[in-house]
């Protein structure tokens, strides 16, 4: 499912990232909620509730409920771990015919790294993957090295034969680590203007950037952003300031764009997560299109 609008503005005017900033308040709202109805491409998952945190108690009931609120508005849903109830995800979603990105957590800990490759070579077993990331951002967080990853996406893609397999990192990894982009069947890239300290004008040109960069370095594999988003509020970072204007702006032109484009997009995220306060100051905790209690953001802009 992915938004083929009917509307107004020019592709030449998202070319140069204006497109947004040319409607009026009540225009963009409107556009807002257009592109969630016609639907989105995908969604990262955001499982946990107001108060919960990362190895608390997460029921399968918990994640369907919020997998079906978000079911009328994408046809993927991502998931970023494999263990402690996120294996409820890719369940959930099937249930309610959505296809799934699921990822493998890699981090320092080698025990909890073979738990979470053992959950997620199970859940292909199953049916439940339609493509399987083995790690997220462990390159850029140095956790692992280059061969300790290629050893375990070696190892799934062994026990996987008919799944697209993958790896999760910032855009330029790939064109760094030929390794990896060489074993991966489809190369998965993180994309975010607002971790660069980019101003919020100049972010679609500084997304589509980004994406050609990884695009160049994959070699003709399909590339998807299995992230991008902007964070409605919290502290600045260099000339990226979050608010809800630039984050409906950011939502607006990313997903115009890569709808014309016809590129395959997961915007991060689906909920706002207080936990995450902990790992990235005040604000980790606003990057959902809705909020902590999940309502909906951006409609009374």
């Amino acid at each position: 499912m992915s938004f083929r609008s009917e509307r107004i503005l020019a592709l030449s005017d998202v070319n140069h990232g204006n497109y947004a900033t040319t409607l009026s308040k009540e225009e963009r709202r409107s556009v807002f909620l257009e592109i969630l109805y016609n639907g989105m491409h995908g969604l990262c998952f955001s499982i946990y509730e107001d108060g919960q945190k990362p190895g608390d108690v997460i029921t399968y009931e918990q994640v369907k409920r919020r997998v079906g609120l978000l079911r009328p508005y994408t046809g993927w849903l991502r998931s970023f771990s494999c263990i402690e109830g996120n294996e409820h995800v890719p369940r959930a979603a099937k249930e309610l015919g959505m296809q799934t990105l699921v990822g493998a957590w890699l981090g320092k800990d080698k025990e909890d790294n073979d738990k979470e490759i053992q959950a997620l070579i199970a859940l292909c077993k199953e049916g439940l993957v339609d493509i399987a990331a083995v790690g997220n951002e462990v390159l850029y967080r140095g956790d692992l090295t280059e061969d300790e990853l290629l050893d375990y996406i070696r190892y799934v893609k062994q026990e996987v034969k008919d799944i697209p397999v993958g790896y999760v990192d910032a855009y330029y990894e790939f064109g760094k680590r030929p390794q990896i982009t060489a074993l991966c069947d489809i190369v998965l890239a993180n994309c975010y203007p607002f971790w660069e300290g980019c101003p919020i004008e100049d972010s679609l040109v500084y997304l589509k950037k980004m994406y050609n960069e990884a695009l160049a370095a994959a070699g003709g594999k399909q590339v998807l952003i299995t992230e991008t988003g902007w964070p409605s509020k919290g502290e600045p970072l260099k000339g990226a300031k979050p608010s809800e204007e630039n984050a409906l702006n950011y939502f607006i032109n990313a997903q115009q764009w890569a709808s014309d484009a016809d590129i395959n997009m997961f915007y991060f995220a689906s909920f706002d997560e207080s936990w995450k306060v902990g790992d990235e100051g005040e604000v980790g905790a606003y990057w959902g299109i809705w909020d902590k209690n999940e309502q909906l953001k951006f409609v009374n802009h």
